[in-house]
């Protein structure tokens, strides 16, 4: 483990990006992930005063980080910087609640473009949208809002979102501790929604009219696509009994009717699940063929080993993962080492892992 210099706001960081040179291009140089183990990792801190982060992403040798205050962490050319994300609805930090997800333009380069997902206060309480905001330098500002009153809670708020395959934008939304919720197609809390850039229902969803493209949740926090396009989800169970599922449009995943190895007709099984051991899982990420999975309850980095149907853990350092980001052969991780179910700052690290030479 390598500490790097804090200077008061400002983060020096002695290691570049790594070139994104695809894993297992090169299978006698580079051993899978799936057979790593925590010995075979070194760790940098990049940046170890972040407080409650949620998402990571990449922008050419940019790495962006949002808070759940409300403002975006930019670690660029060797320095940290904070930026606000100035909305409509004032973000509300609460619980679990905050800004969450972030989704950059595949144009984020040259127009400055992503899309948030945030808590914000209404008449109905705490709710969620997501937004679409610029950025000019110095702050973001929003443009335009996607989606609103999506059903929040203080601590189920789902709040994942990411450009899929096909251009459109998918977000995962919390149960709220709801049980009519995740099985009325008419809420959207609950589900995994698909819409475009601009906030419309694609002609191709399974429900017409309806931004809803699976249902049956509980709270899930990651997305991810293979190279062959399916799509993948992690999702928190109720005390265990933690999923990753493969997600195809129109199933219902069984929230709160089924868990576990529990079936119905017309409910699916998850892929795999924790039994009676806690994960906690959030964000998830391919390196390659390879699934990526953090880990909160369990402060664990995992791989998914599809052939035996389990999650096998490779990396940990203490901390509650949160989210992560393949970069080349290096892995970035963020900590949110505050249960939502605390009170205070949460005292977290952007970590980059490499392999131990």
């Amino acid at each position: 483990m390598r500490y790097l210099q804090t200077v008061g706001k400002v983060i020096v960081v002695a290691a570049c990006l790594a070139s994104s040179a695809a894993w297992g291009q090169d299978a006698d140089a580079t051993l899978p992930i799936s057979g790593t183990t925590s010995s075979d990792w070194t760790f940098d801190v990049i940046a170890g005063d972040l407080d409650y982060p949620w998402d990571i992403e990449r922008a050419g040798d940019r790495i962006l980080v949002t808070e759940a205050a409300g403002d975006v962490v930019m670690v660029d050319g060797g320095h940290l910087a904070r930026h606000p994300v100035k909305t409509s609805d004032p973000i509300v930090r609460e619980g679990g609640g905050g800004l969450l997800g972030m989704a950059l333009s595949k144009d984020f380069e040259t127009n400055g473009m992503a899309y948030f997902y945030h808590t914000y206060n209404s008449d109905a309480g705490l709710t969620n949208k997501v937004v679409e905001a610029r950025f000019d330098g110095n702050s973001w500002r929003e443009t335009r809002v996607l989606v609103d009153g999506i059903p929040g809670h203080r601590l189920y708020n789902g709040g994942r979102i990411a450009i899929g395959p096909d251009g459109n934008l998918f977000v995962t939304t919390g149960w709220t501790e709801d049980r009519e919720r995740p099985q009325d197609l008419s809420s959207l809390a609950g589900k995994i929604l698909r819409m475009t850039l601009d906030g419309k229902v694609p002609h191709d969803n399974p429900f017409p009219g309806s931004y809803v493209y699976s249902y049956g949740h509980r709270n899930p926090q990651g997305l991810a696509w293979d190279d062959g396009g399916r799509l993948f989800a992690s999702e928190h169970g109720q005390t265990a009994h933690d999923e990753i599922n493969v997600i195809t449009p129109g199933t219902n995943y069984g929230w709160p009717l089924i868990f576990g190895d529990d079936q119905r007709q017309g409910m699916a099984k998850p892929m795999l699940h924790s039994g009676n051991a806690t994960w906690a899982p959030s964000g998830i990420a391919f390196a390659g063929k390879e699934l990526l999975v953090t880990a909160l309850a369990s402060k664990a980095l995992y791989v998914l080993d599809a052939r035996r149907g389990r999650l096998r853990p490779i990396f940990s350092s203490g901390d509650r993962l949160r989210d992560v980001l393949p970069v080349g052969e290096d892995i970035y991780l963020i900590t949110t080492n505050r249960s939502p179910r605390a009170e205070g700052p949460s005292q977290d690290r952007l970590l980059k892992l490499s392999r131990a030479k």
